[in-house]
């Protein structure tokens, strides 16, 4: 009965949660349809607002101020044509010798007088004219150019059209201005026949900026003339850092004569338009922000925000009645959880409602508190698994030093060398009484190198050949570490290393601190091994124990791990002395890890 009541009162409170749920949304969707429709309305007003006012208002203006610009330097070079023909011109350039300097004289004033004339009618354009008579040689300006004759600099401008440049060394970001040359030869434009008459109509960038400037203060983008491979012509107050990036995108697409874009640069968005000149390989390019062009749009932007306002509101209230019922419960379940997820496994959730929560609240205490014997269970499994297998890998390692050193007594007895014998006894002696000290799994780095010593010189009493320097920093020796951690690994050097070869002998094990890491390399001059070898060794450390593979490295690089953690290892590579090296490396361990594993130098 207490299930059925149970059932029937989640059954009744799923049902009032489902009717206000259907509630809520429906309500949403009735205010969001006249939502969609003023949005709708407010995108077609920006699109026909921004359609027209660009492309009538500043494709008009922008080819407005292009044949303004054509009209000046058509009037240039129509000036250029009637002032050959002018007769104190052609008088300057006359096929006789003058015969009076006075009017020589004369006929040059009134000729400057004429440029200088022409040159002042327009104070935005100011014009620069010069005369060059290939029969005199002679050269005749109303600015500052040289005055000598330069008949290469005329052939190499004589195109018959307007050029940018001079054709002279300049820099390449560096301004210029614009030149015509017109001869007023009867052969073709751009030759000189010897007798020629050439005018030179030219006009500073300057010229350009003035223009530029006065459409600017008109309007409200920002021009500028543009030549793919030259520097731009920009206007006095351009914004140089949105001109650059633009141009880069004009680098990678070659305008056509007029067009007109929407171009993202910098995060906004940006209209372009493009006018080309009729006299010029170049473009006008006005930048306008569509930001400073959205006036018309206020009204139905400000609709649109009164829209969203109301709905805001609408959402608010329902949103405060979904937390109370829903939300606040669901916050606390997630809380709990990620105390969970951190390993804090001793939360426990509680409410006063009676509802779908409170269930929940229930279920979760229990999953909680399950998990947190389980963990406490497996985590006990784990600590006595690793101490029996640092026990069970230690057990592996002590027999094999031990058949090696008997070996050896066996042999030196055999060759009636008592010293041998009697050294040999007293260092496996001084070997065992360390090693059979089980109460321990890690001993002091110091006591390691002392083992170590003892070792090696037995090897040297075996083997003359065999020369050893140790050099580990004292403040390392106070290390804990896995007992017979260095042994095993020496050993390998000298059986692998010093027997396998005639020459070789020397073995050096040296040890530094850095970057919160202990390092020791055992190095060895003997013949080594191949990088193919080298790097199947390094493969095996991090496999499972197989039969073939010697238990001797493969179990000191395992204790590592099993006491240092993942970060620490064996590796093995070349030697600087020619043979082999091993790496050990091992994190150094906080100072409570460190408390763990305590030690006494006059243990041993």
């Amino acid at each position: 009965m207490q299930l059925q009541r149970g059932i029937t009162f989640l059954k009744e409170k799923t049902q009032a949660k489902f009717s206000l749920f259907v509630k809520m949304n429906t309500l949403i969707i009735l205010l969001f349809i006249p939502i969609i429709i003023m949005y709708t309305y407010s995108n077609d007003v920006t699109y026909d607002v921004v359609s027209k006012e660009l492309q009538m208002s500043n494709t008009k203006q922008l080819t407005f101020l292009s044949s303004q610009i054509d009209s000046r330097m058509n009037q240039m070079k129509d000036f250029s044509h009637i002032f050959s023909k002018d007769p104190n011109v052609q008088k300057f350039n006359g096929l006789h010798i003058w015969e009076d300097r006075y009017d020589r004289m004369q006929t040059r004033y009134v000729i400057q007088e004429k440029m200088v004339l022409q040159a002042g009618v327009m104070d935005i354009w100011p014009a620069r004219y010069a005369v060059h008579s290939q029969q005199n040689k002679d050269v005749l300006s109303n600015y500052n150019k040289s005055p000598v004759y330069d008949e290469e600099y005329l052939e190499r401008n004589m195109t018959g059209k307007w050029t940018y440049g001079d054709g002279g060394i300049q820099s390449a970001d560096e301004l210029k201005s614009f030149y015509l040359f017109y001869s007023d030869s009867l052969a073709q434009q751009g030759k000189l026949t010897g007798s020629s008459l050439v005018i030179e109509a030219s006009f500073s960038y300057e010229n350009i900026q003035n223009m530029l400037d006065t459409y600017k203060a008109g309007g409200q983008g920002d021009p500028f003339f543009y030549h793919k491979g030259d520097t731009p012509i920009l206007n006095r107050s351009a914004d140089k850092q949105l001109t650059s990036e633009l141009i880069r995108y004009l680098d990678g697409k070659s305008p056509e004569n007029t067009t007109q874009d929407v171009v993202k640069l910098d995060g906004k968005n940006y209209f372009v338009s493009s006018v080309k000149s009729s006299n010029l390989d170049w473009h006008l390019i006005d930048v306008v922000p569509l930001d400073q062009i959205l006036g018309p749009m206020s009204f139905s932007r400000n609709l649109f925000y009164f829209s969203m306002c109301l709905l805001l509101v609408v959402g608010i209230a329902a949103s405060i009645l979904l937390y109370r019922n829903v939300q606040s419960p669901i916050k606390k379940l997630v809380r709990g959880l990620r105390r969970v997820q951190r390993g804090d496994y001793s939360v426990r959730l509680h409410t006063t409602n009676h509802n779908e929560f409170s269930f929940l609240f229930h279920r979760f205490n229990d999953m909680s508190r399950q998990i947190q014997d389980l963990i406490e269970n497996v985590f006990n499994e784990k600590i006595r698994a690793r101490e029996a297998t640092l026990k069970q890998l230690q057990a592996q390692i002590n027999p094999h030093f031990l058949y090696n050193c008997l070996g050896y007594i066996i042999n030196m007895a055999q060759m009636k060398d008592e010293e041998a014998v009697v050294s040999m006894a007293y260092n496996l002696s001084a070997y065992y009484r360390y090693t059979t000290r089980m109460e321990r799994e890690t001993a002091s780095l110091h006591e390691e190198i002392q083992l170590l010593i003892n070792y090696l010189d037995i090897q040297k009493l075996r083997n003359a050949r065999i020369d050893y320097h140790i050099d580990i920093p004292q403040e390392m020796r106070t290390q804990s570490v896995p007992r017979l951690m260095l042994q095993p690994i020496v050993e390998n050097s000298v059986i692998h290393g010093v027997a396998k070869s005639y020459t070789s002998g020397e073995i050096r094990i040296t040890g530094v601190m850095e970057d919160g890491y202990c390092k020791i390399y055992i190095d060895d001059d003997g013949p080594g091994l191949n990088p193919d070898q080298q790097e199947a060794l390094n493969l095996k450390m991090q496999e499972p124990l197989k039969e073939e593979m010697g238990c001797g490295l493969w179990n000191t690089n395992q204790r590592i791990m099993h006491q240092f953690g993942n970060n620490s290892h064996l590796y093995f590579t070349n030697s600087p002395l020619g043979g082999f090296r091993t790496e050990i490396i091992w994190k150094i361990p906080t100072e409570d890890q460190h408390r763990n594993y305590p030690y006494t130098q006059g243990d041993t």
